[in-house]
């Protein structure tokens, strides 16, 4: 089968291997879509740790296909079932697994990034991730495309379930990305006044409000005076910074409102992780500051059943797909703010 390895920092190749053998307590799912993630492509820019020309990794923790093969001690799963994976596995026996929160397990694993992942014809499903609930069934009304996106959807359900949006509030997203765009809607669903969306790239606007009419894009210049005029001079009420950006999370502050609500969800470089914040602000101005990673199986699970249900509709994100043949055109495509979501597709 053909799978995207990565070999090392800037090495990706697109190589037949084997298809996936299972045992009796594992699973075998034929891939149908596979998203692209900002964290495939800094996998690829920076490296990964245990990731070598001699072990390399097949990428991709956003999928959705059909269980080709069950192992024989599997029960709830069969042949044929279309299903969509939540890649992050705990070890089911600390406190934060017990509570659910296996994506914050100390022993944390995730399918396309500590093991093999998505961006394959086959991916072999371990038993961990079975015994854990991390397989869930595709609803009939729901596409393999949506299906591949409701990860990123999960993880920003994460972030407004820890910083949540209050009916009639003033929400500023930095960042006009696939994150940024899915905490855009959700932050609408969860009854948002106003949603600003703020990007550099007055492309990247544009198709902000292809996405949703009511969207109000701002740009980076006089973003303060604008958002003061356009809040009535209140400021914003939730903010998330959905970019791997200092400055974002800087401004965050300045921006919040009184009794503000920010949460930094793009983790930044580690050379620019420490960032000076105004903490006189934060404590005047009595904001909530914290911040979210990932998510857990409850929010996988859910978010499925906000899309299978109509309340969100991530099809609009989808701008591009590519067989795996053409990855590297599919990176480059992503990684070119030309779009939003890219997906590999199998068909």
């Amino acid at each position: 089968m053909k799978a995207v390895r990565l070999y090392e920092k800037n090495v990706i190749r697109i190589a037949e291997v084997p298809v996936p053998t299972i045992n009796e307590r594992e699973l075998l799912i034929k891939v149908k879509r596979a998203g692209i993630c900002g964290t495939d492509m800094r996998m690829i820019k920076n490296g990964f740790p245990g990731v070598t020309a001699d072990s390399p990794r097949t990428l991709g923790h956003e999928f959705s296909g059909i269980i080709a093969e069950v192992g024989s001690a599997v029960e709830g799963y069969s042949e044929g079932m279309r299903v969509t994976v939540a890649p992050n596995m705990g070890c089911g026996i600390c406190d934060l697994c017990v509570q659910g929160d296996q994506h914050l397990c100390r022993d944390y694993t995730a399918l396309g990034i500590q093991s093999d992942g998505g961006f394959a014809e086959y991916v072999r499903i371990p038993e961990q991730a079975i015994r854990f609930g991390n397989i869930v069934r595709i609803p009939d009304n729901v596409s393999d495309d949506a299906a591949a996106l409701n990860e990123p959807l999960s993880c920003v359900y994460n972030g407004i379930k820890q910083c949540p949006v209050n009916p009639g509030d003033n929400v500023l997203i930095i960042g006009a990305g696939p994150i940024g765009l899915m905490y855009a809607m959700l932050a609408k669903m969860s009854g948002a006044g106003k949603v600003f969306i703020n990007n550099r790239s007055p492309d990247r606007l544009r198709i902000c409000k292809e996405v949703d009419s009511t969207f109000i894009p701002v740009g980076p210049e006089g973003i303060q005076e604008r958002i003061y005029e356009l809040s009535e001079g209140k400021g914003i009420d939730m903010c998330v910074t959905a970019n791997p950006s200092p400055e974002a999370q800087q401004l965050a502050v300045e921006l919040a409102a009184m009794n503000g609500r920010i949460n930094f969800f793009g983790g930044l470089p580690k050379d620019r992780q420490m960032v000076n914040l105004n903490t006189n602000a934060i404590h005047y101005k009595q904001l909530m500051v914290t911040g979210t990673t990932k998510a857990n199986n409850h929010h996988f699970r859910k978010t499925l059943q906000f899309i299978a249900n109509g309340i969100i509709d991530v099809n609009p994100l989808i701008s591009a797909r590519y067989p795996i043949e053409q990855f590297k055109d599919a990176l480059s495509y992503a990684g070119s703010s030309q779009g939003i979501k890219t997906l590999i597709s199998f068909d």
